[in-house]
């Protein structure tokens, strides 16, 4: 393995990474303040600080681990990981099964606007003169894209305890919502097998690749 290859990701990937998982969790817990549940902002988790989102294991360990195991293997493939939930008291909304939905998608639409973000970041290194900084810029923006629609469309799968599972979950009337919601405790080992099983590369692929073209051309 090429050690400066291996450091040169890292160094394109950290800041996409880390702001991707943080300020999705922070977007939860500012929409669950606004439809009444305080919990969040009582602990202090509505933050743009990644400090106070960050979990050793999931935001910072396990992307590691499979950012080298990618890199090592020479393929490509989903980050996933994790920061430290923001506390949300659904009983505490205005409403809660119809703000339930809000808040959940709060996560993935901040990856989207932070895909965005990125994007015209990448319009300006290429406005840029060319140098090492503006490469850098670049490279780091379009990993900023991709990590950012990887979240998206990952976190809105309709498998909860993903936001897709909870947004699914206050759509539907209360008995199906009530049966649907006892899958959670096996929604992580679903996720598990089907990222390692390359399902999700399968089915989720074709989104990102398509919405990252198309954010690309709009930007670009």
């Amino acid at each position: 393995m090429d050690v400066n290859h291996v450091l040169q990701t890292f160094a394109i990937y950290a800041l996409p990474v880390l702001f991707a998982i943080t300020l999705h969790e922070a977007a939860h817990g500012y929409v669950a303040r606004h439809f009444g549940d305080m919990t969040a902002h009582a602990q202090g988790r509505i933050s743009l600080n990644p400090l106070r989102h960050i979990d050793l294991v999931g935001t910072i360990f396990v992307p590691i681990i499979i950012l080298t195991a990618t890199i090592a293997a020479g393929t490509g493939g989903f980050l996933f990981g994790w920061a430290k939930p923001v506390p949300v008291n659904y009983s505490a909304l205005k409403k809660p099964r119809q703000h339930m939905a809000w808040v959940a998608a709060a996560g993935p639409g901040a990856n989207l606007v932070m895909a965005l973000a990125w994007a015209l970041l990448l319009k300006v290194a290429v406005l840029l003169p060319a140098s090492q900084l503006a490469e850098f810029l670049a490279l780091m923006s379009q990993a900023g894209i991709l990590v950012n629609l990887i979240f998206m469309f990952l976190n809105l799968l309709p498998i909860p305890p993903l936001d897709g599972g909870r947004i699914l979950t206050s759509l539907l009337p209360s008995r199906a919502a009530w049966r649907f919601a006892k899958i959670e405790p096996w929604g992580l080992p679903i996720l598990l097998v089907l990222l390692f099983t390359n399902v999700l590369n399968g089915v989720l692929g074709p989104l990102i690749d398509v919405s990252g073209a198309l954010i690309r051309a709009i930007v670009l």
